[in-house]
């Protein structure tokens, strides 16, 4: 993350906000001390759901009850007591 004063912020903001358009982080300082940081939104990525399907239809069938036999094995889901 490249770190930027105010004022640069301020006199070169067509380029950073470019920078920042394409995956770039900035921390922006006052004075010499950290006050903000600039980064990319996060964009939702929803899927069309037909294509999804689509997507899926010529994938392996998968057998549920071993599939959650091997997840069960693999994750402790057992709580301990409370004392």
């Amino acid at each position: 993350m490249e770190t930027i004063s105010q004022r640069e912020l301020r006199n070169d903001s067509g380029r950073i906000m470019r920078a920042v358009a394409n995956g770039e982080r900035f921390e922006v300082t006052s004075s010499g001390e950290p006050v903000a940081e600039l980064r990319p939104l996060r964009r939702s990525r929803a899927v069309n759901a037909r294509l999804a399907i689509a997507m899926m239809q010529g994938g392996p069938r998968v057998a549920w009850q071993t599939l959650r036999a091997d997840l069960d094995d693999a994750v402790d889901q057992d709580v301990p007591d409370r004392a």
